[in-house]
This record gives structure tokens, C-alpha cells and sequence, in this order.
């Protein structure tokens, strides 16, 4: 109870002192940090607590901008372009929930006087916090240096229908090495269900050697990932790997691998690709769980997180011809388009839709006594 009653207080601190700060509440300001040693840089904006650039070296020492978003910020709240979820932070409850229901405690039924429902806004399910999630707020710049920034937001008692206040802080910082460190924490005023995740779309290429994932190879040790139905929804089982495309336990091709996926549509019905929720075997939170790289620009990225699964999404659905989007001139664009197996999205996060699936025996409920802790740091090198 002191622990969740400190951090509260120090949530509510964070806010207040952003009233001070110049640009506070502008959903566009850029706030540009650089990591010490100048080994990695990157943009970010309220809007979303979005991440819209980030410049590491490649192999032969020159910067790339790897991550995917809109050279024209206003799009990252218009929908214009669509609505991708560029880069943001993800919530209340990151990825699907079935029938947008839930209980608490959690059944696997939602059913009873318990029950919550939030808006549906992929059919009949909720994705990623709703039609007004957590990407769609403006966050308050609470604190920044030339290093580091951290955003807030206070997301009201009943908004969307989810119980309680929740008051979020997340800190991104860049340090020494081309590291980035992320850190989210919240507390609410009622027990909620509060599952986030950062929602950033990579190309370790910038598009510059290849227009395809088959230069992009993955290593992580997950032997089971979470069965999902044909709209991607949890059945509560977890199915093993073996013999299956979604076998990463070995570094292969992303890329080289998505074909392969067709005939078990492991990515929904009719889809070709990954879309999926792996459950890492272990994880000390202490060493890379996952690991990225490109054989073209050398770039890598290990991933070190305290949380236990991830999902990986391979850009299946990025294009639409009726609506392209246009890639940042860092990328090639703006003539040319995000196209379909040329990105990664790599959420790090908990079991998906456990709210709704207690069989995964993992509790995703938060309140006064509980404080919620995200952590997560991307460490970039090169390979060659």
C-alpha cells in the first residue's frame, strides 16, 4: 500500500510541474533527444507519447531513421493516412478484447453484475484501448532534458467505460551505446484492467537496401504462443512451435518465413504473415529475450523487457490501395509506400486478452494497493 500510495504521489507531482513547462499540451511539440555519446537520436510528440523517429548507425557508421510514421505529424491524429498506430504507447489495455468485455475479477465468460464493456472498435472486439485509447490522448511533457523525457496522462474514472482513474507516467531515455530505455508506470483509483505496450513499427533497413523482411533474421526462446481464433482473438490455449513457422528458437528470416504461414493462417482468416503473442520460456529481465537484425545495414536490436510475452506483427495489412501510406522522405518517400512484409511491429507486453482467459493465470488487474511497472531497453549494435 506505501509503495502504490508513494507512487501515486509522485505521478501527480510529475503532472503538476508540466503546467510550468513551455509547450505543455501541444499534441505536435517535438521533443529531440540524444543519447550522450551521440551513438542514437530520436523524435517524439504528445500525441500519443509517440516515438516518430529514431536515427542508429548502421554498419558503416552512417544513421538511418529505422522506425515507420509521417513526416507530416498532423496525420498521426487525422486518420488521413489511416490509423496504423504509429509509434505510440498503447492502452488502457493494449491489443484485442473479445466482445470488448470484461469482469472483475476476471471469468472466462463476462458475465454478471461485475461486467464492463468498452467500445468495440475492431467488430465485435476492442482493440488497443478503444476508438479514444491511449495513442489518441495528448500527454503532458512533465519533465525533459537532452537526454530523456517523461509524458503523463490522466485517464478519468469511467472513460470508454473502464472503472477507475488511472494516472500513467512513461520515460523514454536515451543512454550511452545506442540504448534506449523505456519505463511506464500507472496507479489507479479502482481495480482496472491496465495491460500497455509500445507500438513502434521498425524497418532496420530504412528501405534502403531492400523493400522486404528477408534480410531481417529473429532469435528469441518462446516455445509457445497464444491460439487465436480466426479475428485473432484468444482461445486461452497455448500452442507449442515445433514444426511450425512461428518456430524463432533459432535465428532465421522473417521475411523467408512468411509464406509459410499461409496454410495454418497463423495471422487470422485469409492472412499471410505473423500476428501473433509468443510467451517467452524464461526471462530474468536481466538479458536480451529477443533479438533482431538486418544482414544488409547491420543493424541490431536486443530487446531486454520485465514482461513476459510479445507479438510481433509483420505489416500484413500496411497497405491499402485505396488509402497508401506515404513513407517519411528518410525512408524514400514520399512517393513511394508502406507495403505489406516490409515492416515489424514489436509489442512488448503480457498475455494477451488475459482479462478474458483465466486460464493463463496472469493477473492483469490494478488498483490502489497494485501499481502497474512496464519496462523495457532496446539495444542497438551492428553485426557484419
Amino acid at each position: 500500500m506505501k509503495q502504490a500510495t508513494l507512487l501515486f504521489a509522485h505521478l501527480l507531482c510529475f503532472t503538476a510541474r508540466a503546467i510550468s513547462l513551455p509547450g505543455a499540451g501541444n499534441p505536435f511539440e517535438v521533443v529531440h533527444l540524444q543519447a550522450p555519446d551521440g551513438s542514437a537520436r530520436a523524435n517524439f510528440i504528445a500525441l500519443g507519447a509517440t516515438a516518430t523517429n529514431f536515427w542508429v548507425k548502421d554498419k558503416t557508421g552512417k544513421f538511418r531513421d529505422i522506425l515507420l510514421g509521417y513526416d507530416d505529424h498532423t496525420l498521426y491524429q487525422s486518420d488521413k493516412d489511416g490509423h496504423p498506430y504509429f509509434g505510440p504507447i498503447v492502452g488502457r489495455y493494449a491489443n484485442r478484447i473479445r466482445n470488448g468485455t470484461f469482469t472483475i475479477p476476471i471469468s472466462k465468460n463476462a458475465s454478471g453484475p461485475n461486467k464492463f464493456h468498452v467500445p468495440q472498435n475492431e467488430g465485435n472486439n476492442t482493440l488497443h484501448g478503444g476508438v479514444d485509447g491511449y495513442d489518441r490522448r495528448t500527454w503532458t511533457v512533465a519533465a525533459k532534458s537532452a537526454h530523456s523525457v517523461t509524458f503523463t496522462l490522466i485517464d478519468q474514472d469511467g472513460t470508454q467505460g473502464f472503472p477507475g482513474t488511472v494516472i500513467t507516467a512513461v520515460t523514454y531515455t536515451l543512454e550511452n551505446k545506442s540504448t534506449w530505455k523505456i519505463s511506464m508506470n500507472a496507479v489507479a483509483t479502482k481495480q482496472t484492467p491496465i495491460m500497455l505496450s509500445g507500438h513502434h513499427y521498425w524497418n532496420l533497413e530504412a528501405y534502403q537496401e531492400t523493400q522486404d523482411l528477408v534480410g531481417h533474421y529473429a532469435q528469441f526462446d518462446a516455445s509457445k504462443f497464444v491460439a487465436t481464433d480466426g479475428k485473432l482473438i484468444p482461445t486461452g490455449q497455448l500452442t507449442d512451435v515445433s514444426g511450425t513457422p512461428m518456430d524463432f528458437r533459432k535465428a532465421k528470416s522473417i521475411g523467408g518465413s512468411i509464406n509459410a504461414t499461409a496454410s495454418g493462417a497463423f495471422c487470422g482468416t485469409g492472412c499471410v504473415g505473423f500476428d501473433n503473442c509468443w510467451v517467452f520460456d524464461h526471462n530474468d529481465s536481466k538479458k536480451p529475450v529477443f533479438s533482431i537484425w538486418s544482414v544488409n545495414s547491420g543493424v541490431k536490436l536486443d530487446l531486454i523487457t520485465n514482461q513476459p510475452a510479445l507479438q510481433i506483427y509483420s505489416c500484413n495489412g500496411i497497405f491499402n490501395s485505396s488509402l497508401p501510406i506515404p513513407r517519411k522522405k528518410d525512408q524514400g518517400g514520399p512517393n513511394t509506400n508502406y507495403e505489406n512484409h516490409s515492416c515489424v511491429v514489436i509489442e512488448s507486453e503480457s498475455i494477451i486478452d488475459a482479462i478474458n482467459n483465466p486460464e493463463f493465470g496472469v493477473d492483469q488487474i490494478y488498483g490502489p494497493t497494485r501499481p502497474y511497472n512496464w519496462e523495457a531497453t532496446y539495444v542497438f549494435s551492428t553485426v557484419h
